[in-house]
């Protein structure tokens, strides 16, 4: 049932991922601010009032710290050295490579979303395995960041030279690493409970990390008072949402 439960969250994530891709052909770019606004609010949400108090409860507080704070250290340095392999891609500096820079950033776009995907469908697997009330708020604060992140995917797909339709299949072949992460992470960490404080530690990690060091940047480019408050109101709605369902589930079991 565990296993079921992982792979319908993890092919629910991929297709409201393929939903926000065929949605970026009529967004409005006013919207996106609006988006991962409410992004923040549940990564935020269901890391400090689901994930962190279930790895607290499982496990010792200074494995699960340890945890959060390497998993921290971890992303940082990844999203370093893609940043570095992106700078070295494109130092070539000649304009007759202008055009293959433009193709190799789109596939690098692909290869990028594809592991990150199967690295969620990893961290939603963990997350079931601990209890399907965390399951399911990690999924959904997962998907909730991966919307506005493939609709920005997909607008580069289009600006390196992609057709819309092979941008669209490409989306969706990506979309498939959630659920293959999913399920090959049920069958890597079934049988090994001491790893979930530590797992989960490392779900929080990568939530918080998205969120304060991706995307919260973002925002402080419109700094005017009326979409200051704008922002702190959708990221106060998606905290609530994630509150609400952790709730929902809570009183259902």
């Amino acid at each position: 049932m565990t296993l079921t439960w992982i792979a319908l969250a993890c092919l629910a994530g991929g297709v409201l991922s393929v939903c926000a891709a065929a949605f970026a052909l009529v967004l409005r770019a006013a919207w996106v601010p609006m988006l991962v606004s409410f992004a923040i609010g549940t990564l935020l949400g269901a890391a400090f009032l689901e994930v962190v108090p279930n790895a607290f409860e499982s496990g010792e507080p200074r494995q699960v710290a340890a945890a959060i704070l390497g998993g921290i250290l971890g992303f940082f340095l990844l999203e370093k050295l893609l940043l570095w392999r992106h700078s070295h891609d494109h130092g070539e500096g000649t304009e007759a490579l202008h055009h293959r820079e433009h193709e190799r950033a789109g596939m690098l776009i692909v290869v990028g979303d594809t592991v990150h995907n199967f690295v969620d469908g990893v961290l939603i697997a963990a997350a079931f395995l601990q209890s399907p009330q965390l399951g399911l708020v990690t999924a959904i604060a997962i998907v909730a960041h991966e919307i506005p992140q493939e609709v920005g995917d997909f607008l580069v797909l289009l600006h390196s030279g992609y057709s819309r339709m092979r941008a669209f299949v490409l989306n969706v072949l990506s979309s498939l690493g959630s659920v293959v992460g999913g399920v090959l992470g049920y069958f890597a960490l079934e049988g090994y409970e001491g790893w979930e404080p530590t797992l989960l530690g490392i779900v929080a990690a990568s939530m918080i990390y998205v969120a304060v060091a991706d995307l919260i940047p973002g925002l402080h480019r419109r700094p005017e008072l009326r979409a200051t408050a704008q922002q702190t109101l959708l990221i106060a709605a998606g905290v609530c949402v994630i509150a609400l369902v952790g709730a929902l589930v809570r009183h259902g079991q």
